[in-house]
């Protein structure tokens, strides 16, 4: 095939239709070499004595191919193969070269952690003396250190506790007890009243079908300042002789139960101290004469005090909380000497 004219298809045509005999020049073949030895340094060496060398040893091999085909080139051809036999130490040198984290210590050890506890105070909590147990359990909390005081990350803390534990009666656990550390004297934590509420199996037990469920809340002021919220909860139940199976109020019978349910609370706690007020929690006087006051609406069941929430209190007293708990104030008034105590005369000289 006859080679075209070189304006018929232009300088790359003519590149491409070069004859088989035909040799690369003098610069491409030293283009090709240092192309070859930045490929070889890039994969083979790093920073370091090392890589330094190898390069080195790169363009001297690169130098005596130029040199080979190159007869302007001074350097004497070298065989590339004798430029690279490394020694084994060398090797070894170079891969301990690039792993930079053999010279540095083991990483992950564990520093000895300090036990928490051995940093900790132990106090007892004291309830009031409204419930029978007063030795109510411990808690515990970080020493005084620097300008942290223990005495302030106890004062506020509350402590919930089961009424079985604080009355020594199982009957009673199905009521949680609420108490708030109002004051700390030495290892000893002086704890107030602050809420009451039912367990969760408990709530859930009393819930059943073919009943009616009446709620209601009020809320009522102690004489002593105190504003809580009380919940009331009670449930429908057979008349005597009654076939029909559901138990179902109306809604105005509903209305009407709920008024009475005010009206007793209001009676019952309108002339109470908390001290009386949370007596009256336990044997459910509230919840007694709730049930016969609506016995002539639609008859009751399960009618309790199931919450008690504290909204409001009032300034803290020191004097009523030592009080509370059975204890005399820190300021008292002097006591007139009693026996046969005689007041010795002055002196002439006064």
């Amino acid at each position: 095939m006859a080679e075209p004219a070189a304006g018929t298809y232009g300088r790359r045509f003519n590149l491409m239709a070069r004859p088989a005999g035909h040799q690369a020049g003098t610069s491409c073949r030293r283009n090709a070499a240092r192309r070859e030895a930045s490929q070889d340094t890039l994969e083979r060496s790093r920073d370091g004595k090392n890589g330094k060398a190898l390069r080195s040893r790169l363009g001297l091999r690169a130098a005596a191919e130029v040199g080979q085909s190159c007869p302007s080139n001074p350097l004497p051809p070298q065989d590339p193969s004798s430029l690279f036999e490394l020694s084994f130490f060398d090797l070894l040198t170079m891969a301990v070269g690039k792993n930079k984290r053999l010279s540095k210590g083991k990483k992950g050890i564990k520093k000895k952690v300090a036990d928490p506890f051995t940093r900790k105070d132990w106090y007892d909590v004291k309830a009031p003396s409204m419930f029978e147990n007063r030795n109510a359990g411990k808690t515990f909390t970080n020493r005084s250190a620097g300008m942290k005081n223990a005495n302030d990350s106890l004062k506020g803390r509350i402590i919930e506790l089961s009424l079985a534990d604080l009355n020594k009666d199982e009957e009673q656990a199905f009521r949680k007890i609420k108490l708030r550390v109002d004051e700390v004297q030495g290892k000893n934590c002086l704890t107030n009243f602050h809420g009451m509420d039912f367990t969760s199996d408990k709530l859930r037990s009393l819930v059943r079908k073919w009943q009616t469920l009446i709620e209601a809340h009020i809320d009522i002021r102690t004489t002593d300042g105190y504003l809580l919220r009380l919940f009331t909860i009670a449930f429908t139940k057979r008349r005597p002789n009654q076939i029909k199976k559901t138990t179902y109020a109306k809604s105005s019978q509903i209305r009407e139960i709920r008024q009475k349910m005010f009206e007793i609370i209001n009676r019952e706690t309108s002339a109470c101290d908390l001290k009386e007020l949370v007596s009256k929690f336990v044997p459910e006087v509230i919840g007694r004469e709730i049930e016969k006051a609506c016995q002539g609406i639609y008859p009751l069941q399960n009618v309790y005090v199931r919450k008690a929430k504290i909204l409001k209190a009032p300034k803290y007293d020191q004097n009523k909380l030592f009080e509370l708990h059975g204890e005399s104030g820190g300021d008292e008034a002097g006591k007139k000497v009693v026996g046969e105590f005689k007041e010795p005369t002055p002196l002439a000289s006064v």
